[in-house]
C-alpha cells in the first residue's frame, strides 16, 4: 500500500463544526471519496463481504469489491482555523438505512453520489434528503459505464433545477474538494437568498 501523503494537522483554534453526510446506493465511492479528502485516518466501518451477504446485498454491478461499510465512514477537513468540516459517508445497502436519519441529523448538507450504470440505487438517498429538508447536490463518480448527459441524468433521477449536478472521481482528492466546494457554494447561495427574502419580507411587515 503506498505511504500516505502529509497533511498538516487541524488547528486547536477550530471552533466551528460543519457536518456534512456523502449518501448513495451499494458502492457508489462514499468511502473512497471519504478517504481521497480526509485531512486525518478516516475512520471506517468496513467489513469483509461474505455469504451471509448473499441473496441480501447485490454486488454483481461492483464487480472485485470486497468489503462494505456497516455503520458510517467519518472524516474531517480544516476549512481555516476556525472551522472544521465533518464528513460521514452512510451505508448504501438497504438494510442499514434505519441509520440514516440519526446520521442527517445536524447535518448542514449532503453529496448524493451516483453510478450512471445503477441511477435507480439513488432514488431512496435523493427521498431521505428532501424529506428531511436537507440541501444536496449530485456528483456523478465515473465508473466508465454508459455515457451519460447531465439532462439524461436530471430526468433519470426527477432532479429539481436548482440542484447543482457535477462529474468527478471520488478517487482524486482535488476532485472530491472540488465536490464539497460546490455543495458549499450551492449552501451559501441558499442561505443568501433566503437570507434576502426574509429581510424583504421583514420590510414589507413594517
Amino acid at each position: 500500500m503506498p505511504a500516505r501523503s502529509w497533511r498538516p494537522p487541524l488547528r486547536d483554534s477550530a471552533e466551528n463544526g460543519l457536518k456534512i453526510v456523502i449518501v448513495g446506493g451499494f458502492g457508489v465511492g462514499k468511502t473512497t471519496m471519504v478517504r481521497s479528502v480526509s485531512d486525518i485516518r478516516p475512520l471506517n466501518t468496513e467489513e469483509t463481504m461474505t455469504r451471509a451477504g448473499e441473496g441480501v446485498d447485490d454486488p454483481s454491478a461492483v464487480a472485485g469489491k470486497t468489503t462494505t461499510t456497516i455503520a458510517f465512514d467519518f472524516g474531517r477537513i480544516g476549512i481555516d482555523e476556525q472551522t472544521v468540516l465533518y464528513l460521514f459517508g452512510a451505508p448504501g445497502q438497504e438494510r442499514f438505512w434505519f441509520l440514516w436519519d440519526r446520521l442527517f441529523s445536524g447535518t448542514l448538507g449532503a453529496v448524493v453520489l451516483v453510478d450512471t450504470r445503477r441511477l435507480a440505487d439513488s432514488w431512496y438517498s435523493i427521498d431521505r434528503l428532501e424529506h428531511h429538508g436537507t440541501p444536496f447536490i449530485v456528483a456523478h463518480n465515473d465508473f466508465g459505464g454508459p455515457h451519460h448527459t447531465h439532462d439524461q441524468i436530471r430526468e433519470a433521477l426527477d432532479l429539481s433545477p436548482d440542484v447543482p449536478l457535477i462529474d468527478c472521481d471520488a478517487r482524486s482528492r482535488e476532485s472530491s474538494k472540488d465536490v464539497l466546494l460546490t455543495l458549499v457554494n450551492h449552501l451559501h447561495a441558499l442561505a443568501t437568498a433566503h437570507y434576502a427574502q426574509n429581510g424583504a419580507e421583514e420590510e414589507i411587515a413594517r
